[in-house]
């Protein structure tokens, strides 16, 4: 509101530019365009900034029959006085009439053309004097005119929860129920896309139901999977300006306006995974080049169907496109609804979860990657790799869940698997669980007896971070039987060693110890020595933590060894910070603090940041301990930094409390 007044506000026009005729309200069907021109017409009149009055005329441009401006400058010249006998029989004449009319008004006069979806509407209907101001609404946006735009979006949480309290206490001001159920409201806004027009359906329909609570409503609009069908049956009939209040066909004559490409778009990409999707997963979904998408989202970004999201983290993918949640609803219903539409529908869902997969490929290689591999292509780095999975992380999360569906298991069940790492380095464990579960069970349908395996493993190890011990060593149970029938000695290896961690995690160290060195006997029997380094360093765990220290030191040697004969200086951090620990039991603190040193070293340079936490906070600890406390300090300082950067705020916090402490 206050960007559309200070637009049409006298003082603007003090300057020496010249003075800007007309104004816009542009934004998707149902975002309250007229609300506010209406609300912004009486607030002006009210100042006395147009003290020749508000003409308001309703092109209806999205309707069957919109007026056309012919009609539109009949209903002006009417509110002008200017009816019946005094009317000017041919069309030119009228828009004679009216242009002098207007010229001849020394009062400034506000014109609202409400709802206009072309610029034939209202073109002729411009004052030929830069006295007067017009201010159009419209779901398009009219690029080739030069005009102030007011771009209106939807209301945030706060704004939705506010219109819907306030519409059920004008109704009637006993109405408890926004009170009694925030949640349930909240819920309900964002069901409803916070598009003013569903909040205005949803609070005429609690109006009704009045003895009803909110959460009814959420249970029913959940039930049904879609927010047009509950509110447009249950709408209450229109609004103060006469208008329908119902959703879908304002989303219908958006859509039916729509040329067969843009249509086509907008309908697939009501089908992608995620609320926000890069341009280049946007051209494998449509298979379009990158310059012929870009035109075609941009003009659906005119017409308020996408919005343009600006993403300044990733330089590699800087913009993302958005389709609000009541118009993809919209657009699958539509799919869903035509055998011919279903099929374009599937196979554009497939290229795009081939581009995932293969793009999430290409960065699980790159951040597995260790001097001496093979170099991998698709990223120059670990970090571009990051920033690019950061950037796609919601839809990449939701495409796994589509191996539901057996069209797209197999790709699916693989994508999970390459998500697996990025997530652990993250530490997003509740989307790896997520993740690694579907594709677990779509494996499983499918009867992938060894992709099942994997994912069971893959699933364990989440399960084992999140402190599920018992469940953990179910899910490395499963994969290390799963392995064992398929005769893959190598993954059974890997389940050995995985089912060791979490047994370790629930305090069964005997066979913990059993099997680590069940997993390092077949690492060995298999060739991979850096298989047989992660089981040395995790039976020096099991080792330490039975209260073996010599025997756990010589282990975690090994593991040190062997890491660095095959050049992964990440690992052989990991073996390196255990070391430390080993040495610290045993009071060999300078030893242990040499230990602490490679191993934050090793780790930063990987940009392995959580674990190069967790060797800084073990060699603050260290100086601390043999009473150097600046030392100690500065560690902590550089252990707090390093947590903040791997996503770990608890474990940051405690470090600088430890750093404050030693302040005092």
């Amino acid at each position: 509101m206050n960007r559309l007044l200070s637009r049409l506000s006298p003082a603007e026009e003090d300057t020496d530019a010249l003075p800007l005729l007309i104004f816009a309200v542009m934004g998707m069907g149902g975002v309250g365009k007229t609300a506010l021109a209406v609300e912004a017409a009486h607030r002006v009149r009210a100042r006395g900034w147009f003290p020749g009055g508000t003409l308001f005329v309703n092109l209806r441009g999205y309707d069957e029959d919109p007026v056309t401006a012919d009609q539109a400058v009949l209903a002006l010249l009417d509110a002008l006085g200017v009816r019946d006998g005094d009317l000017p029989p041919t069309v030119d004449r009228q828009y004679d009439a009216y242009q002098t009319l207007l010229a001849e008004r020394r009062d400034r006069m506000l014109l609202i053309l409400d709802n206009a979806s072309d610029p034939a509407q209202y073109l002729p209907l411009l004052p030929g004097t830069d006295r007067h101001r017009i201010l159009i609404t419209s779901r398009d946006r009219p690029d080739a005119l030069p005009v102030r735009l007011v771009d209106l979006e939807t209301l945030t949480p706060d704004e939705s929860v506010a219109l819907v309290s306030r519409a059920l206490h004008d109704t009637d001001e006993r109405d408890e129920r926004p009170a009694g159920e925030p949640e349930a409201l909240r819920h309900l806004a964002d069901l409803c896309g916070h598009l003013p027009l569903a909040l205005q359906i949803a609070a005429g329909i609690l109006r009704r139901r009045r003895h009803r609570d909110i959460a009814s409503l959420v249970a029913e609009i959940r039930g049904a999977g879609d927010a047009t069908t509950i509110l447009d049956h249950g709408s209450p009939g229109t609004d103060i300006y006469g208008r329908s209040l119902v959703l879908r066909p304002v989303l219908e004559t958006s859509y039916r306006r729509l040329p067969p490409d843009q249509a086509r778009l907008l309908r697939l990409l009501c089908l992608a995974p995620g609320a926000e999707t890069g341009t280049e997963a946007i051209t494998a979904l449509a298979n379009l080049d990158t310059e012929s998408a870009l035109l075609l989202l941009e003009d659906l970004a005119a017409r308020y169907l996408v919005t343009p999201v600006r993403r300044v983290d990733y330089p590699a993918s800087p913009i993302g496109w958005r389709v609000h949640d009541l118009v993809r609803l919209f657009g699958a219903s539509l799919v869903a609804a035509d055998t011919s539409l279903q099929e374009e529908g599937a196979t554009a869902r497939e290229r795009m979860l081939d581009f995932y997969h293969q793009r999430a490929a290409s960065a699980d290689d790159r951040l597995n990657w260790v001097p001496g591999m093979p170099e991998p292509d698709g990223f120059a780095s670990r970090a571009q790799a990051l920033i690019w999975m950061d950037s796609e992380r919601a839809g990449l999360v939701a495409a796994v869940q589509w191996a539901n569906e057996p069209r797209y298991t197999d790709t699916g069940v693989r994508l999970a698997v390459r998500l697996v790492r990025y997530l652990d380095w993250r530490r997003y464990y509740d989307e790896w669980i997520t993740v690694t579960s579907t594709a677990q069970q779509a494996a499983h349908r499918a009867g992938n007896q060894v992709s099942e395996a994997t994912a069971y493993d893959r699933l364990g190890t989440a399960l084992r971070e999140v402190g599920r011990s018992q469940d953990a060593i179910n899910a490395h149970i499963r994969s290390r039987d799963l392995f064992q029938a398929a005769e893959d000695r190598h993954s059974e290896a890997v389940a050995w060693e995985s089912l060791g961690l979490a047994l370790m995690e629930a305090g069964r160290l005997e066979e913990a110890i059993n099997a680590d060195v069940r997993a390092r006997t077949l690492f060995q029997a298999t060739g991979d020595r850096r298989g047989e380094g992660n089981a040395w360093n995790h039976l020096g765990s099991a080792l330490l933590e039975a209260g073996q220290a010599r025997e756990a030191i010589d282990a975690f040697t090994c593991a040190r060894n062997l890491h660095q004969a095959v050049e992964d200086r990440n690992r052989a951090g990991m073996a390196w910070n255990n070391l430390g620990v080993a040495l610290a039991q045993a009071d060999r603190l300078k030893d242990a603090i040499e230990a602490f040193r490679q191993a934050s070293n090793n780790h930063r340079e990987f940009e392995d940041w959580h674990r190069a936490g967790g060797a800084l906070n073990n060699l603050a600890l260290a100086h601390q301990a043999i009473g150097r406390p600046t030392e100690a300090h500065a560690y902590f300082i550089e252990c707090a930094e390093a947590f903040a950067r791997a996503n770990a705020p608890d474990e940051a916090t405690q470090a600088r409390a430890r750093a404050a402490e030693l302040e005092t």
